[in-house]
């Protein structure tokens, strides 16, 4: 029997790589694309030897050609944190729009399923608490953020469109906060942030005063949520996050237990439309895809810390 064959985008990025080994691991062949604008081949180069892994180094934002028959996509490819797409603003806003074009094409040509990966971003800084797939938004469309959260509810609107006019399978999912291993210390994100700061004895910084909220969900219960919701039958979008709100002052004094440092919190500016608030409403993936989180977050910070400490002396 041939295997199913599945192409990722943003293969060698955080969470294209744990999904290349996910798929590998269910039977699939996986074709990894990236351009290594934010991606790392460290994150993937296990898989080389692999004859059921195969990779493009290509930027999806140009014609994407993928030969033989493909089943799946899942489009993984963009800069996802705040210091990487206000330095790339353009190509953060390309990938969204012109990649997102590219890949529903292939998807068409080649009959394929695609799965986007859009963000609690769409909700900006939202006004309803917690966010449930119903709510608009509150996004600020020339602000610094906008053109990660506009490239996203684009990606979400011609996705609709190819599946509406072309008849094209899709599925879109909108994605929390989530860590674990393989994110970049450099990333810029609170948990990154707070874990390379307690690990290089700097002190932690917070923004504003630290009441903001974040909910984080470790990267294999993200995994999980994306892999059941490929395969359902449902077309909208779907938030997969976990629930468990948390104060950035609280996480960074849970960061600082955790790791054991001496180092104080200080207290910087908050950037400009950062949002006040971020919790899920998880109750269209509890019903339609029998998934919640599993991973509690003194757990999966354990496994994440391990990592960075490990990536810090390498």
């Amino acid at each position: 029997m041939t295997k199913k064959r599945v192409l990722i985008t943003g293969a060698a990025g955080f969470l294209g790589s744990h999904l290349c080994d996910r798929f590998i691991q269910e039977g699939y062949h996986v074709i990894g694309m990236d351009n290594l604008l934010t991606g790392n081949m460290k994150n993937i180069e296990h898989l080389f030897p692999l004859p059921s892994f195969e990779f493009y180094h290509h930027d999806v934002t140009k014609f994407v050609h993928v030969p033989g028959e493909l089943d799946y996509i899942l489009h993984f490819a963009s800069p996802a944190s705040p210091i990487d797409y206000l330095k790339m603003p353009i190509q953060t806003l390309k990938v969204g729009s012109l990649g997102t074009h590219n890949l529903l094409g292939l998807a068409k040509a080649k009959k394929a399923r695609i799965l986007v990966a859009s963000t609690s971003e769409v909700y900006g800084d939202p006004l309803v608490h917690p966010q449930t797939e119903e709510y608009w938004g509150n996004v600020n469309p020339v602000g610094p953020r906008g053109v990660y959260d506009e490239a996203k509810r684009f990606m979400e609107s011609i996705t609709m469109a190819y599946h509406n006019f072309h008849g094209v399978e899709t599925r879109i999912i909108r994605i929390f906060n989530t860590y674990g291993p393989r994110m970049r210390l450099d990333d810029g994100r609170a948990l990154p942030a707070f874990m390379s700061q307690a690990l290089t004895g700097q002190d932690l910084t917070v923004f504003g005063d630290g009441s903001q909220t974040r909910s984080f969900c470790y990267v294999d219960d993200l995994v999980e949520g994306i892999y059941r919701l490929l395969l359902s039958d449902y077309h909208l979008p779907v938030n997969i996050g976990n629930p468990s709100e948390i104060s950035l002052l609280e996480f960074a004094e849970e960061i600082i237990s955790l790791t054991g440092t001496q180092q104080k919190i200080i207290f910087q500016p908050l950037p400009k439309d950062d949002p006040k608030q971020r919790k899920p409403d998880i109750t269209k993936a509890k019903e339609l895809l029998g998934w919640e989180p599993k991973v509690s977050r003194q757990e999966g910070l354990k496994i994440t810390y391990q990592y960075f400490k490990e990536a810090l002396h390498k």
